[in-house]
């Protein structure tokens, strides 16, 4: 008895943070500096060679801010949508587990306990990097618009979504990538979605593999 309690006290906090994921309180969003538009357009690229090491959480900040942030008092952002739906949500998969971008009080809120980097692609480097961002249309949010238009209205969204990351990633030495390469279904039962919500695309964030 005395070995199985000891087992147990040495185990539990191993098992701690796969119970319990807690929010994340983001920084402010430093709005100003980073490389002027061109220079950035100029180092924009793709990447699928990247550095384990983690971002640091002003970046974050700073990186989801400029995804899809809110930059009006109006509650607008920074990316555009139609008819201003803002039908897309950004899903943040770190290894401490899948968190939702919550753009008005800027904060990640936890969504499941478990590191599902590896699951957001079919690359390998895409479980090795430190952040995935996952984008999945709410099709809630769009109407009673035929299933046609909403598919190509949310694809377009995230084209503009990711293209800001592409943007700041340049502007600030990150590598990127955009992915289409995921098994949408297992993902989308592991990240608890509904049957109105759609992954539309993925995309790697990271610091440049040396």
């Amino acid at each position: 008895m005395r070995g199985f309690l000891f087992a147990t006290l040495w185990i539990a906090p191993l098992l701690a943070p796969a119970q319990e994921l807690k929010p994340i309180e983001l920084p402010k969003p430093q709005t100003d500096g980073g490389k002027p538009l061109m220079q950035a357009l100029s180092a924009r690229r793709s990447s699928r060679a990247f550095s384990p090491q983690k971002l640091p959480p002003q970046v974050l900040s700073n990186l989801l801010w400029a995804a899809f942030g809110v930059n009006r008092p109006d509650g607008r952002r920074t990316a555009p949508s139609a008819n201003n739906m803002q039908e897309i949500d950004v899903y943040v998969a770190l290894a401490e587990g899948l968190f939702l971008y919550d753009a008005k009080a800027h904060r990640l809120a936890p969504v499941v306990a478990e590191d599902l980097r590896a699951a957001a692609g079919a690359q390998a480097f895409v479980g090795q990097a430190p952040l995935n961002l996952i984008y999945v249309a709410d099709y809630a949010r769009m109407g009673q618009r035929p299933e046609e238009a909403k598919v190509f209205y949310s694809a377009a969204d995230t084209g503009f979504i990711a293209q800001n990351v592409y943007l700041f990633c340049a502007s600030e030495g990150l590598a990127t990538v955009v992915r289409a390469m995921i098994e949408r279904e297992k993902l989308a039962a592991r990240m608890k979605l509904r049957p109105d919500q759609r992954i539309v695309l993925a995309q790697t964030v990271g610091y440049p593999a040396q």
